[in-house]
């Protein structure tokens, strides 16, 4: 009888122990489902505070001696101050991060510049643009290239190696344009550098291509004379901050004001110092 009970009692322990080791191994690889608490525009002018999400270079934030500055956290700045609530920002490079801890609610907005596309579309809600972008293909001057002329073509991108950041958005059109030139454009990803570390390793010559924005592209180009930013790899796009779909009034909200700080001496004066 006493054997009897001892083995119940390992058995029930060795259930709650793969019990405990299930419902570990689920928090420890997803973020489980989606919370069904909404979080709109009321809920967070009601709590006062509204989270957001940038990601880190030299145009949208970054730090210049003991100070920081940039395109988006200025006008972080200016719409805490047109709102009257705190706006907590948060660092975070990956595309693909920002967006699942805007759809898992640790943010309410992702305020970067976003090539906006028909899958993001499909999944998220797009304010209305705020600039025009293109990415561009960074690669060495021939004078610091063993005379090597720099691509032009986008035909002579096959069998080539371009590195990008881990998750960039420019992974999608890298493949895509594989498809249009019908040959391999071969892809790494680096998880370790970022977009601009990756344009002085370009510089530096340890690599020889990536991709970046034109705008940080040629904001690092005024340092980095070895570098080349004239050759585009996708076409001129809106980019716009991103939302949850179930937040309209906050999207409708955001974009009111958009539409009436555009027009202010103050935007013009943000826009001209880093754009």
């Amino acid at each position: 009888m006493k054997f009897k009970k001892r083995l119940y009692l390992y058995l029930f322990l060795l259930v709650v122990v793969i019990a405990a080791m299930m419902a570990l191994h689920n928090r420890l690889s997803g973020p489980g489902k989606l919370p069904t608490t909404p979080r709109d525009y009321k809920e967070i002018m009601a709590s006062g505070e509204l989270n957001v999400v940038t990601d880190y270079n030299s145009i949208g934030y970054y730090v210049s001696g003991d100070s920081t500055q940039g395109f988006q956290l200025e006008m972080m700045e200016a719409l805490e101050k047109e709102w009257g609530i705190k706006v907590n920002l948060f660092l975070e490079n990956s595309l693909d991060e920002n967006l699942e801890g805007l759809l898992y609610h640790r943010y309410d907005l992702v305020a970067r510049n976003i090539p906006v596309n028909t899958q993001l579309k499909d999944n998220f809600s797009f304010t209305d643009p705020l600039v025009l972008n293109k990415q561009v293909l960074v690669q060495r001057k021939a004078a610091y290239n063993d005379s090597i002329e720099p691509v032009r073509q986008q035909l002579q991108l096959a069998k080539r190696t371009i590195y990008v950041a881990k998750d960039s958005p420019a992974i999608l059109r890298l493949k895509n344009l594989s498809h249009e030139i019908g040959d391999t454009i071969f892809i790494k990803e680096d998880p370790l550098y970022e977009e601009e570390q990756l344009v002085m390793m370009v510089a530096a010559g340890d690599i020889d291509f990536t991709v970046c924005d034109e705008r940080v592209a040629r904001h690092l180009s005024r340092t980095l004379p070895e570098i080349d930013v004239e050759t585009d790899i996708s076409f001129t796009q809106l980019e716009s901050w991103a939302v949850r779909r179930n937040s309209p009034i906050l999207l409708d909200s955001l974009n009111s004001w958009l539409g009436r700080f555009k027009n202010t001496r103050k935007f013009k004066s943000i826009h001209d110092r880093y754009l």
